[in-house]
């Protein structure tokens, strides 16, 4: 599946969360909130109350405010 990012409309987090991103390299597809793709997210058990989420579809690797730092060691960068 590779990497999720979902996100909101007019979401600041999810602006930031994109600079992030780009900063490490990462190609994630990007799925809005309300989409069929998020909605299949969230009938596997992923959770998406808080935005942005960034998700392999098995697990949440970042909600909220993404952290550079914490995305590094978590995907082994």
């Amino acid at each position: 599946m590779g990497l999720v990012y979902v996100t909101g409309a007019d979401c600041h987090l999810c602006d930031h969360g994109r600079e992030v991103l780009a900063s490490l390299g990462l190609g994630a597809r990007e799925v809005a909130v309300d989409s069929a793709d998020a909605f299949a997210l969230a009938r596997r058990g992923i959770p998406l109350a808080f935005l942005p989420v960034l998700t392999d579809g098995e697990r949440v690797f970042a909600y909220g405010r993404l952290s550079e730092k914490r995305l590094r060691k978590d995907l082994g960068l």
